[in-house]
């Protein structure tokens, strides 16, 4: 016996009535401030973590090695111009990292990090996935994480506790989303093919 409410409608030719069963109508499923705080923690994250790296990397700070020292590491890794691609790669973690942490043109902010995460995954690919393995810090296990979740903000956009707000890539994350994601992986691509040396 089901237990679906029962209403009636006109029988055959319009006489009498004939009960039929009706589903019940479920609640449309609402954006919540829920969603806005956990999308801004994510932020918080993933962009805090980007920012503090690209002072690393620029300016030497909070232990890190500095531009120069960064250059000769992608010159190790086989990078071409390594120089100047250690200054575009500090700079896009120092601003990219901003912009996300403030929710400004945060899909392709955040397709931008993901463009540097794609090259880090793909320069210790051979290294192992665990940072507690023999590789230690050149395993591609935060890398992997940073890139993930990047990828996640460029598709679900900043929520509403941003600077984005009410912007069209806010509205419609998902369309601009996935425009955010070609270009990022694009320029992966593209320094990946013409700035690195294949191994030999």
């Amino acid at each position: 016996m089901s237990d679906l409410p029962t209403t009636t409608v006109p029988g055959p030719g319009g006489y009498g009535e004939e009960p039929t069963k009706t589903r019940p109508t479920r609640r449309p499923l609402n954006w919540n401030g829920g969603t806005d705080i956990g999308l801004l923690l994510l932020r918080f994250a993933v962009g805090g973590v980007f920012f503090a790296h690209g002072v690393q990397k620029i300016f030497g700070l909070w232990g890190g090695v500095g531009v120069g020292a960064f250059s000769r590491m992608l010159a190790g890794y086989g990078y071409h111009q390594a120089g100047t691609l250690a200054w575009v790669t500090g700079i896009a973690e120092l601003v990219g990292g901003a912009f996300v942490v403030l929710g400004v043109v945060t899909p392709l902010a955040a397709a931008g990090l993901l463009a540097i995460m794609i090259n880090a995954v793909l320069v210790k690919l051979g290294n192992g996935f665990f940072l507690t393995g023999p590789s230690g810090s050149d395993a591609v296990e935060f890398d992997v994480v940073l890139g993930l979740a990047s990828a996640a903000l460029v598709f679900t956009g900043p929520g509403r506790i941003a600077l984005d707000n009410g912007r069209a890539w806010h509205r419609r994350p998902a369309s601009w989303g996935v425009l955010a994601l070609v270009v990022g992986v694009a320029a992966a691509v593209l320094v990946r093919i013409l700035l690195r040396q294949p191994a030999s």
